[in-house]
């Protein structure tokens, strides 16, 4: 009796361990304002665009020209168009990659990422859902202390006259 009520205590605690916390990205799905399908995607972007933004790939450092890109303007997700960077909380970070001291508050959305065995924080655009980058705690102290690191090919930039 004793050993039926341990199994029962175990397989109780074991189901009521399974939180929403736990289910996959694609259980999770968020319902963004902008969706279209993979077909379309693929017809609206470049190959690695399509990577970075529909598949969560990252770009080789230092093979973005926005790295170097130091025009105001705002940066948007090159999948949908939404603003999600602007150009006055670019920094030079030495990585490779575009990268910014805070995001346009609405604009981004994040998430968990384990993909590597460690826990990084995910940032993709909160309209369409595309992929931008991960957001790190060792940027500019002085300002907000994050690093949001972008994959350039997430990104189109629009110059302040435009």
């Amino acid at each position: 009796m004793k050993l039926l009520s341990s199994i029962i205590i175990l397989t109780s605690l074991l189901i009521s361990c399974n939180s929403p916390a736990q289910k996959s990205k694609e259980e999770q799905q968020i319902p963004f304002e902008v969706t279209k399908t993979d077909a379309e995607w693929k017809a609206q972007l470049s190959p690695l665009a399509y990577s970075v933004l529909r598949q969560e790939a990252t770009e080789r450092a230092f093979s973005s020209d926005l790295n170097n890109n130091n025009e105001e303007g705002v940066y948007v997700c090159a999948g949908c168009g939404t603003a999600v960077f602007k150009s006055e909380h670019k920094f030079d970070s030495g990585t490779g990659w575009p990268s910014f001291d805070r995001e346009i508050k609405g604009n981004v959305g994040f998430s968990t990422d384990k993909k590597l065995g460690y826990t990084r924080v995910e940032e993709h655009c909160a309209t369409c859902g595309g992929h931008l980058g991960h957001v790190f705690n060792d940027g500019p102290k002085e300002t907000t202390g994050k690093r949001h690191c972008i994959n350039g090919v997430a990104l189109k930039f629009i110059p302040k006259d435009e």
